[in-house]
């Protein structure tokens, strides 16, 4: 028998709740149709829902979010790379304790490759009329960084491989919640021809009708809940017709006044955040343009955690000043939202050199930044710890005495330096250590107590 199923996606919403009454309401609606119709209904998120650049997440790690999800009657979301590697271990591991949905993850395990309980390989819904439809999910592959965290991550192609082998003969319509990006997704379309629908993450990508690779429809949303995924689906013993689109959320009627909700989640957050870390007898202040007292305590905090030769970060990270007395948990996340962890990397005194002298241009000031963690608006200035750089005769100095070429240097900066193109030298360091779960604020906080005792 032929029936019509409608399934509903969002992806990459980091924590963006502006738009979020709107697609509550929306999403509400719809289901209410659908069902009063007879039809079946889904609502899949395909993962970085969360990010904990907003202060609602952040003061919750992530619970708040899950909160939002299971008042929206999702049926299944997976996890991007903002839940696998921006929370700690024990975080992540009790993110969805109170969730009214499933989470699908098929390549993330505890160690030892143990699945974790609140993670499902793969689930097979079925339909009013027995149709029943197999959904599994990938997440992207940061094995090194996962494993940092005491997780493990298998490769998503080989375990796809054995989720889509176990449905096979159960189900007439195979889906994917892929939070891996386009460009994989393209190549999952010519490894796995079986599968018949992949809703698409990761690169904020998005198609308003969807795109078709041979016998399978791709359907991806944007980033932000700028738009709704919608797939209308008609199934017999397998699907005949899978036709995506897309609702623009700023058309969308909403019964939430949407400043009211965010000032709302803000005020959580701040009230959550409120904790005293420190006590400052002068405001501490920033700038873009250079050197600043808060950009400079920054990067000694770093020099200091980190035990590198030398230390480099851009000052556009600071993004707030530090006021005149107490400074709580909620002013250094204003200053530093960024999810970025510090790392060293090992580079040559010549690669060093080239990278220092290069940090000296004045075209970095104004460059806009976005993505790598990065949650301010430019590059700014770059300033450095450990080190003296003479750009005029193009002279680098450590400890007082010139840097030499085929010597090995620990250089600490930020992550997003070695995933961005910035620096080739950064990029291509074949030793690179990454310093996890903390986060910059972390380590200004750290720095921050330390000048208190």
């Amino acid at each position: 028998m032929k029936e019509k199923v409608h399934i509903y996606h969002t992806n990459d919403l980091h924590s963006h709740f502006e738009n979020w009454p709107k697609i509550q309401s929306f999403l509400a609606e719809r289901k209410s149709f659908h069902e009063a119709a007879g039809e079946d209904v889904f609502i899949f998120d395909c993962g970085d829902f969360m990010d904990r650049w907003h202060p609602f997440t952040e003061g919750s790690m992530g619970k708040g979010n899950t909160k939002l999800l299971n008042e929206s009657q999702y049926n299944a979301v997976t996890i991007g790379n903002n839940e696998g590697i921006t929370l700690p271990f024990e975080d992540l591991d009790s993110l969805y304790k109170e969730a009214n949905f499933e989470v699908i993850v098929a390549n993330l395990y505890l160690p030892e490759y143990k699945r974790p309980e609140w993670v499902r390989p793969y689930i097979i819904y079925e339909t009013i009329h027995g149709h029943k439809i197999g959904v599994t999910a990938v997440t992207t592959y940061y094995q090194k960084l996962y494993k940092l965290l005491g997780w493990e991550l298998s490769e998503p192609f080989t375990e796809l491989e054995m989720q889509l082998n176990r449905m096979k003969d159960e189900v007439d319509m195979i889906i994917v919640l892929s939070h891996l990006g386009i460009h994989d997704d393209e190549k999952m379309v010519e490894l796995f021809p079986q599968i018949d629908l992949i809703l698409g993450a990761h690169t904020h990508h998005f198609f308003h009708e969807g795109k078709k690779i041979h016998n399978t429809m791709m359907a991806a949303a944007g980033k932000y809940g700028r738009f709704v995924g919608y797939v209308e689906v008609e199934l017999m013993s397998e699907p005949t017709i899978i036709q995506p689109t897309l609702f623009e959320t700023a058309f969308l009627p909403s019964k939430t006044d949407e400043e009211s909700f965010e000032r709302e989640l803000e005020t959580i957050g701040k009230r959550q955040l409120a904790k005293k870390v420190a006590h400052l007898h002068n405001t501490l202040e920033f700038s873009w343009n250079g050197p600043s007292t808060l950009a400079n305590l920054l990067c000694e905090a770093l020099h200091e955690w980190c035990n590198p030769d030398c230390t480099l970060i851009n000052t556009g990270l600071v993004l707030t000043s530090l006021r005149k007395g107490n400074v709580t948990k909620y002013d250094i996340h204003q200053m530093l939202p960024h999810p970025i962890n510090p790392c060293t990397v090992e580079l040559t005194g010549a690669e060093l050199k080239e990278v220092l002298l290069h940090a000296e241009d004045g075209d970095w000031v104004d460059l806009e930044v976005i993505g790598l963690g990065f949650r301010g608006s430019v590059m700014g200035a770059f300033i450095h710890y450990g080190v003296e750089v003479e750009k005029n005769n193009r002279q680098v100095l450590i400890k007082g005495t010139p840097i030499e070429p085929e010597k090995t240097y620990t250089l600490a900066t930020t992550d997003m330096f070695t995933f961005g193109r910035f620096f080739p030298e950064i990029r291509r360091s074949e030793v690179k250590n990454y310093f996890m779960p903390e986060f910059l604020r972390d380590i200004m906080e750290w720095k921050l107590k330390r000048l208190n005792d």
